[in-house]
C-alpha cells in the first residue's frame, strides 16, 4: 500500500487542524492506520491508530482528548483531527499502516508510510 498524507499547516495555539492520509490499492481496509510524529532533535512517536474496522481507537496520553483518529475505508483514507493545538505538538506527522497490528505503539510495528506533513502550531 502507498501512504500520501496531507493537511498540515500552520496554526496558532488553541487552533486546529486536520490530517489526511490517502492509500492506493484495493486492500486499504485490512490494515490498521497508525500517525506518529517527529520533532526535530527527537525520536519519531506515536500518536494514534485505528483499527481496519474503526472501531477501536489508540491515543497517546499527550493528545488524547484532543486529537481524533478516523478512517474512511470507501475512500481508503485515514484522518487526525487536531483540535486544541499546543507547541509542542509542532512536528513532521507521518501516517503509517500495518496489516499484523499487535499493539505497537513503536514505529518498527508498521510496515508502510506515507511522507510526512509538517504541522507548526506558534505561540
Amino acid at each position: 500500500v502507498q501512504l500520501q498524507a496531507s493537511g498540515g499547516g500552520l496554526v496558532q495555539a488553541g487552533g486546529s487542524l486536520r490530517l489526511s492520509c490517502a492509500a492506493s490499492g484495493r486492500t486499504f481496509s485490512s490494515y490498521v492506520m497508525g500517525w506518529f510524529r517527529q520533532a526535530p532533535g527527537k525520536e519519531r512517536e506515536f500518536v494514534a491508530a485505528i483499527s481496519w474496522s474503526g472501531s477501536t481507537t489508540y491515543y497517546a496520553d499527550s493528545v488524547k482528548g484532543r486529537f481524533t483518529i478516523s478512517r474512511d475505508n470507501a475512500k481508503a483514507t485515514a484522518y487526525l483531527q487536531m483540535n486544541s493545538l499546543k507547541p509542542e505538538d509542532t512536528a513532521v506527522y507521518y501516517c503509517a499502516a500495518v496489516l499484523n497490528f499487535y499493539g505497537s505503539r513503536s514505529p518498527a510495528g508498521y510496515d508502510y508510510w506515507g511522507q510526512g506533513t509538517q504541522v507548526t502550531v506558534s505561540s
